[in-house]
């Protein structure tokens, strides 16, 4: 079997009513950026209307209002054309559980599986910036230089600028260990094991190469 490159995949982010949509809770925009060998060369982005009102909780933290979403599609809609996108494709987002939920249930709506591999930068965060005061999205995007490209909690830009995360992570492994060629499933492995192991893994890894 093939494997997957690490610098080539979709970065996405959902925005929601809720945390859970065991419980109701509906997608109201997903924003997307597709990677190609490190290159941002596609965006994905929408509003979507979840058939309700959303609370002035979500209103505040995102700054979607409702009157915004009146105005759009059906989260079906959205997502049968996002499920194109993405595709053939796998997947990365920053606490990647609470995406991946919503991304299989809302695809579930629209009789659609997503069928490739899902890693979480929030979890390879912590072993690639173990030294970081901790690893929200906001915090690492300042702790590693990167250039804020929007608001944060606004699903495209925080897509955006999880990606230019994900290949920071990328590159300082590059650099720290001289291993050029990262494959998806060993930055899920990476995320998996306990932080004293991260370095010995990195280093055997660059032995094999």
């Amino acid at each position: 079997m093939q494997r997957s490159s690490a610098d080539s995949l979709v970065v996405l982010d959902f925005e929601t009513t809720g945390l859970s949509p065991q419980y109701g809770d509906r997608a109201i925009e997903i924003g997307a950026v597709l990677l190609e060998q490190g290159k941002i060369v596609d965006r994905f982005q929408r509003l979507m209307n979840p058939g309700f009102r959303i609370s002035p909780f979500i209103e505040s933290y995102t700054g979607i209002t409702n009157e915004m979403l009146t105005r759009e599609p059906r989260c079906e809609e959205v997502m049968e054309d996002f499920s194109g996108f993405i595709a053939g494709r796998n997947i990365v987002a920053h606490n990647a559980s609470f995406d991946r939920k919503f991304l299989d249930a809302e695809l579930k709506r629209v009789h659609k599986v997503f069928a490739g591999e899902c890693c979480c930068s929030l979890l390879v965060s912590r072993r690639v910036y173990q030294e970081a005061p901790n690893h929200k999205l906001q915090t690492l995007v300042s702790h590693a230089g990167i250039p804020e490209t929007g608001t944060f909690h606004r699903a495209l830009a925080d897509a955006e600028m999880t990606a230019h995360l994900w290949m920071s992570m990328l590159n300082r492994i590059r650099q720290q260990y001289g291993i050029q060629q990262l494959f998806l499933d060993e930055l899920g492995k990476l995320s998996k094991l306990g932080k004293l192991y991260a370095h010995s893994y990195l280093s055997d890894l660059a032995g094999c190469r």
